[in-house]
């Protein structure tokens, strides 16, 4: 017994026709198929890569202006404690200028006093010797 032909020649153009398909129409749908996958995880690599860095960059961001922040509320400190002090010893300094002056508007004050007292106590005593030289008519 001896195998049909016909079983041959179908098996050979089946063999021929997978080779046709799988040269031209599987393989370069195969490779395009994985050139596109390659492509979309590489996209997907800058994208994460992308969103790295501008989280990193934010963060950077985040912590310069903390640090700004912090040498600006400093140096605004430093200045207020600056002024403070700055009027407390203009204060102090007017201060003791009103004590100067009120003590010594109060020592003149007094010297005054003590000038006007004994004026008027030799002008009283004056004025005494007048009064009892025209009442009685002859000085006292």
């Amino acid at each position: 017994m001896i195998p049909d032909i016909t079983a041959l020649w179908v098996i050979a153009l089946l063999m021929i026709c997978v080779f046709v398909l799988n040269t031209l129409i599987f393989t370069p749908i195969l490779a395009m198929s994985e050139s596109r996958a390659k492509a979309v995880r590489d996209a997907r690599e800058l994208a994460a890569s992308a969103a790295q860095k501008a989280t990193d960059a934010s963060a950077t961001f985040d912590r310069t202006l903390a640090t700004a922040r912090a040498e600006v509320y400093g140096q605004m400190d430093e200045a207020r404690r600056a002024a403070l002090a700055k009027r407390a010893a203009i204060m102090a300094e007017t201060k003791q200028e009103t004590e100067r002056a009120l003590h010594d508007a109060t020592t003149r004050l007094a010297d005054q006093a003590v000038a006007a007292r004994t004026s008027l106590e030799r002008d009283a005593a004056a004025l005494a010797g007048d009064i009892v030289g025209r009442v009685l008519g002859r000085t006292a």
